[in-house]
């Protein structure tokens, strides 16, 4: 195991800073107690990069990403530049160069964390979501025709291949056997979407064959959402399309309290590449600069990252905090029911790692 880690932080826009640099501070305050290290080199791509060079980053940021053990960023997304900009520019592109193949993103309700949700216990939530990541319907192809007249026409096609399917299903299906309740979801809309969520359900019907210990279920992605709210417990490892994975996990990032606690990573399965972690909860405009953003998401994703690198025990140092934080009803941000600033919890989370 490497002793030095080589992480690109890229704070990002709106609240993405703020939040990120508590989430290395937590992570260095975790890894120390290992003996090993974390080099950290931060990037100043952004919207704030956009608007002086008319780009999200430099057009070798790929190469220069290549470099690094892993990637943290917080978040991209301003009201002035429209949100395909700042996404084609920056993390979608990361995503593909990297093959970055696995979106997976958890929803555990803590205790001390009330669900919307009426009479949920600690922990009853408790599901990991597998959003595939690199293609579907975010894959961007298509094209405009005739555009700025009336007769503007725009052709947007989603792509399912076999590979593509087959990887993130069968992600789901490796992570199923090592929980306790061995339940895996396939998110559809195969009634409606004849060609490529066919492609998908024959997929899964193949993969889940080879996993005979595994229960299934496959639901139209309408009634999916009906049940996360009926439901939530039933769920255990889901796994959707690109789109539908988006949707359904902002979704579960609110029955389990907050999308302050929506954590996240894109990950290179065969590790071949850099993976990136970050918090769900987007740029948050309207309350950046104020000081009261929640930076346990970006804490979290931090721990996500630790474990993906190897560093289990920081990893579970940094999820142990969180918890008992949030158990024993310490600083915690307006999202959450508190007074807290970001400072604060960023602060109490670090003692308690230490």
């Amino acid at each position: 195991m490497k002793s030095t880690y080589r992480i690109a932080v890229i704070g990002g826009d709106g609240i993405g800073p703020e939040v990120t640099r508590h989430a290395v501070q937590v992570a260095d305050a975790a890894v120390s107690r290992s003996g090993n290290q974390l080099d950290w080199t931060h990037f100043p791509w952004g919207t704030d990069y956009y608007f002086e060079h008319g780009q999200m980053a430099p057009v070798d940021f790929l190469d220069q990403l290549a470099e690094f053990d892993s990637i943290l960023l917080g978040a991209v997304g301003h009201p002035k530049v429209q949100d395909h900009l700042t996404l084609n520019g920056l993390l979608l592109p990361i995503r593909r160069r990297f093959d970055q193949c696995v979106c997976l993103r958890p929803a555990y309700l803590f205790e001390g964390v009330e669900s919307p949700l009426r009479n949920k216990a600690p922990g009853s939530i408790d599901m990991l979501v597998f959003r595939e990541n690199t293609e579907g319907e975010y894959a961007n192809v298509g094209g405009r025709v005739y555009q700025h007249t009336d007769h503007d026409v725009a052709i947007q096609t989603s792509v399912f291949t076999r590979r593509g399917c087959e990887r993130i299903i069968r992600a789901a299906f490796e992570q199923g056997v090592t929980r306790p309740r061995r339940r895996v979801a396939s998110i559809t809309k195969s009634n409606a979407q004849g060609y490529g969520m066919v492609l998908w359900d024959e997929v899964f019907a193949a993969v889940a064959a080879e996993y005979p210990q595994v229960q299934t279920e496959s639901l139209l992605v309408d009634r999916a959402v009906m049940e996360f709210v009926r439901r939530p417990e039933s769920f255990d490892v889901v796994v959707a399309s690109n789109l539908f994975g988006d949707i359904l996990t902002d979704l579960s990032a609110i029955i389990v309290g907050s999308m302050g606690l929506a954590a996240s990573g894109n990950l290179d399965p065969t590790r071949r590449h850099p993976s990136l972690f970050e918090p769900v909860h987007g740029s948050a405009p309207d309350i950046a600069g104020q000081g009261i953003a929640n930076p346990l998401a970006a804490i979290l994703s931090a721990g996500m990252m630790l474990g993906h690198l190897g560093l289990e025990t920081a990893a579970a140092l940094i999820h142990s905090a969180v918890a008992e934080l949030l158990r024993n009803s310490g600083p915690r941000t307006p999202d959450l029911g508190g007074t807290a600033t970001t400072e604060q919890v960023g602060r109490a989370v670090r003692e308690l790692v230490r």
